[in-house]
């Protein structure tokens, strides 16, 4: 009311809680409970309505413009027909069936393409309940609550699930990560089996059901995720390691593909074709190759229409026969799974002209509970580096821990026991590749980001390009 004269297009502001408002009345402000009535009144008085705005619309019909993150440039708002849509979730429920009993939990932002098929779309479709987190502090507070039986998130938020278990396991006492290295152990063994498509033996199941019972049903519990069917992660590489872990501990989290411009979904691991460190396999009637590139290219019912106002991008993005350019690189295995290994533009060209894609660098190092993201350098320059942007929560743990002083979160960054840590855990890492693919140096983002700032996405990935420029004095003292 204080600021309405700013707002000239406001036609009515609608108000949810009545509490502390009984007997207030201005005619720009009403209930939603009187909003309701005039929708029923209208419904009443014409009955047909509804289905003359079905019959109205037709499935090459532009029903919502979804802005890409800008990872890879200025933001572009894509055109996605009521038929793309339609086409994502139909098959999206096919391979991840939703049923009208199950509680979902939203978290990221609706403008996201991934989050608005997901939590919009298919729950719609399949009538289920969809749970909306407060806000991004209490996401994990809200899993307890709800406790959802089907869960689509991005890999941050795996990870972070991830990294509170495993510092919660270093504060625990002998006895107790005796028993956890012992249930995961056998977690994992039935995992292997199942990961390779074989019954697991009566010795496996046994022991699995034994540790199950003693302690993974509480850890799930603990999690929020005792009831969950169905994990999801899309929107960004996650670690196949991660994904294992999961599956020891009785969560199926399934790893799934696609992008703004194939409406959400290009291909999917499900509950009976899984397998872990691919993307899995192309949607019902959709069609997958690579490139001699090895850009992975898409032809199917759920590409978008085209960019708004912007041809010029939306003839970059189809090949000349009409396949939508991905701009990943990615694999077909002889079983018909899609593995992604980076983006075209990330791959990295060392100056003695070695090819590197850094996404599985990347990968292994968010793996650790105290790295919360990082991007490789290395394009043009002898040898590899990374900007690394440490788990505030954790790292601040290991400190107070060891009783390592630190004022702010730039103190905590240039402590010499953080420092450390993040050198040996580099260290291991680089025990995995090759000479020319490891990391020779390294320096820490010591400004906390949010999702309001440049370098994040939505969905809380670093902007790579974006990233390089602005932290371009962190980088040249590496090299």
């Amino acid at each position: 009311m204080q600021v309405r004269a700013q707002m000239p297009d406001l036609i009515k502001v609608i108000v949810i809680d009545r509490e502390g408002l009984h007997g207030f009345n201005d005619p720009q402000i009403m209930f939603i409970d009187e909003l309701y009535q005039i929708g029923a009144d209208y419904d009443a008085a014409n009955p047909q309505a509804f289905d003359a705005s079905i019959d109205a619309t037709q499935p090459d019909d532009t029903a919502i413009l979804v802005y890409t993150s800008g990872t890879t440039g200025k933001p572009k708002g894509a055109m996605i027909s009521h038929g793309n849509l339609m086409y994502s979730v139909s098959a999206g429920l096919r391979d991840g069936p939703v049923y009208s009993t199950d509680d979902q939990l939203c978290f990221l932002p609706l403008c996201h393409i991934l989050e608005r098929v997901f939590s919009v779309n298919a729950p719609i479709a399949a009538a289920s309940t969809i749970n909306f987190a407060e806000s991004p502090e209490t996401i994990f507070d809200n899993l307890q609550e709800v406790s959802p039986q089907t869960f689509v998130a991005v890999p941050r938020l795996w990870e972070k699930i991830y990294s509170q278990v495993a510092i919660r396991i270093g504060d625990a006492t002998l006895l107790q990560k005796w028993a956890y290295s012992k249930a995961l152990k056998a977690g994992s063994a039935r995992a292997e089996r199942l990961a390779e498509g074989k019954t697991p033996s009566f010795s496996t199941n046994l022991a699995y059901r034994f540790w199950d019972i003693a302690l993974l049903q509480n850890l799930r519990r603990m999690i929020g995720m005792d009831r969950l069917r169905r994990g999801g992660s899309g929107a960004a590489p996650i670690s196949p390691e991660l994904l294992h872990w999961y599956q020891s501990i009785g969560v199926p989290v399934l790893e799934g593909y696609g992008m703004t411009e194939s409406s959400g979904v290009i291909s999917i691991n499900s509950e009976t074709t899984n397998k872990i460190g691919t993307v899995g396999l192309a949607l019902p009637g959709a069609q997958i190759r690579v490139s001699d590139e090895g850009e992975v290219q898409y032809s199917a019912g759920n590409v978008f229409q085209g960019y708004w106002k912007n041809p010029e991008k939306t003839a970059e993005t189809f090949t000349e026969d009409g396949w939508l350019r991905t701009g990943d690189v990615g694999m077909i295995d002889n079983q018909g799974y899609l593995s992604i290994t980076g983006r075209l533009k990330d791959i990295i060209i060392t100056a003695g002209g070695k090819n590197i894609t850094p996404a599985e660098i990347e990968n292994k190092l968010k793996f650790s509970p105290y790295i919360s993201d990082v991007v490789v350098i290395g394009d043009k320059r002898k040898f590899l580096t990374c900007l690394v942007m440490i788990d505030q929560e954790n790292v601040e743990k290991f400190a107070q821990d060891r009783r390592v002083p630190f004022s702010n979160y730039a103190s905590l960054c240039a402590a010499k026991e953080v420092q450390n840590l993040i050198r040996q855990t580099i260290e291991d890492v680089n025990k995995d590749f090759a000479r020319v693919e490891q990391i020779k140096d390294f320096r820490l983002i010591n400004v906390l980001l949010t999702a309001d700032d440049d370098e994040l996405t939505p969905t809380m990935k670093l902007k790579r390009s974006f990233v390089e420029t602005k932290h371009e004095e962190l980088i040249s003292q590496m090299y």
